[in-house]
């Protein structure tokens, strides 16, 4: 049975995964994205936090005495990978991609609260600290892809609609 101080180390080697995949999935999309400024600029936006909340996660194992874990982060890259590849096949990749990452968003929210409840059983401050920080960017994300979905989904019918414009991506 594993102790709350080994749990904690487990789940931020998760969320150091997960956040190695967000940025895989986030490049591949922003790759793509052609006609989609606004949304283009927020996903390049999250993308820098994306990758400054990796180094804070790995920065908080190291702390804890461990290393992140090469498998995880490489599954996930994987499994970020495929995900991307997919919207190759899709008529409504932009929609399909905000799908997702609202999807993602909500997952990397529910992970920084249990590591938040996490560090304060066990008394690190820093660590609930930095995952309070990273928490309430991923809300921030979730909620502007709650708000301007409507909007974007307007787009790209209006789009789809047009003879001879590109509404896919």
């Amino acid at each position: 049975m594993a102790t709350a101080e080994e749990r904690l180390l487990e789940w931020l080697r998760d969320a150091h995964a997960m956040e190695q995949q967000a940025e895989t999935m986030l490049e591949s999309q922003i790759s793509r994205l052609e006609n989609y400024p606004e949304v283009t600029a927020k996903l390049k936006e999250h993308l820098e936090e994306t990758r400054r909340q990796a180094q804070l996660v790995n920065e908080c194992i190291e702390r804890r005495a461990g290393s992140s874990s090469a498998i995880k982060d490489a599954a996930a890259k994987m499994m970020a990978a495929a995900q991307g590849l997919s919207g190759l096949f899709v008529g409504d990749e932009v929609i399909k991609g905000s799908l997702a990452s609202y999807t993602f968003e909500q997952m990397e929210i529910a992970s920084y609260r249990i590591l938040v409840a996490a560090a304060e059983t066990v008394g690190d401050t820093t660590t609930a600290g930095i995952c309070t920080q990273i928490l309430r960017e991923e809300e921030a994300m979730a909620e502007w892809l709650d708000k301007n979905m409507p909007g974007l989904v307007r787009k790209y019918l209006a789009r789809e609609e047009t003879p001879g414009v590109e509404a896919k991506h």
